[in-house]
């Protein structure tokens, strides 16, 4: 089965429909879905909607763009939501540089400590990075938590292999199926599988041919369906690979995962 490592399913997008694209997911071999929290009332909301699905495990964290709205009790509260079983990882979190719709001053300084609270809580980290890869890189140097994935990933196979060597995962959305999408492609070929997930980040970045539509799980499997062409391997390889990479890094087999042989757990 695929598993969707990043989704929205919280989103007013999927008001009316959820239960159907859920449905939908599962009958397209979409087994597990992550969606991911992106402010105090989004986790909270997260964490109720995997509550109602199996299939569904949730995320807790402040996104870029809302780390401005942080009080004093924000940190308390998200603590307390960790303490769901269907908690799997601390974000999405990271920095911003493009829309900054929070400070840039604000943005760096709440990053700190949401990677110093995810360490406390020890959950992988989602980090979302745009137009702040120098930025983000200096941070997570000397970080010590317990390594993570970098969403939707925008920089070049250089970055790439940095963020793999600091033991993250590199995470492949539907836009590598777009013509103009070279560079993503060339990293997608020269990073090895055992560093892939794959996701949707729906309802945005639909794949070919759902481009320009709203995005759901189950088109996840065009997305592999691309991975496979561009490494030259089977659907069956990547779907296997990527979903064992997303086991491993939010801890979804009960136990019975090993540590693999980058060190990631």
């Amino acid at each position: 089965m695929f598993i969707d490592s990043h989704t929205h399913l919280t989103m007013g997008d999927f008001e009316q429909d959820r239960d159907e694209v859920i449905g939908r997911a599962s009958r397209a071999g979409v087994g597990l879905m992550v969606t991911v929290g992106t402010n105090l009332d989004d986790s909270r909301e997260a964490i109720s909607l995997a509550g109602r699905y199996e299939s569904v495990y949730a995320t807790i964290g402040v996104h870029p763009h809302d780390v401005k709205e942080i009080v004093n009790l924000t940190y308390d509260c998200l603590k307390e939501l960790k303490k769901s079983d269907k908690v799997v990882a601390y974000g999405e979190i990271g920095l911003d540089f493009f829309r900054n719709l929070s400070p840039k001053e604000v943005q760096i300084r709440r990053f700190g400590e949401q990677l110093e609270l995810a360490r406390e809580l020890h959950l992988p980290i989602i980090v979302h990075d745009r137009n702040a890869h120098r930025e983000i890189l200096e941070m997570l140097k000397g970080w010590r938590g317990r390594g993570g994935v970098f969403h939707c990933f925008s920089g070049d196979y250089d970055m790439a292999k940095k963020c793999l060597d600091m033991g993250f995962y590199i995470s492949i959305p539907g836009t590598v199926t777009f013509e103009n999408a070279g560079r993503l492609q060339e990293v997608t070929k020269l990073i090895p599988l055992t560093g892939i997930l794959i996701e949707t980040d729906a309802p945005y970045l639909s794949p070919h041919p759902h481009r320009g539509k709203r995005n759901e799980s189950a088109y996840i499997v065009h997305t592999a369906q691309k991975i496979a062409q561009i490494k030259g391997l089977s659907l069956e390889e990547v779907e296997m690979a990527t979903s064992q990479n997303a086991r491993v890094l939010f801890n979804l087999g009960k136990g019975n995962i090993k540590e693999n042989q980058n060190g990631r757990k």
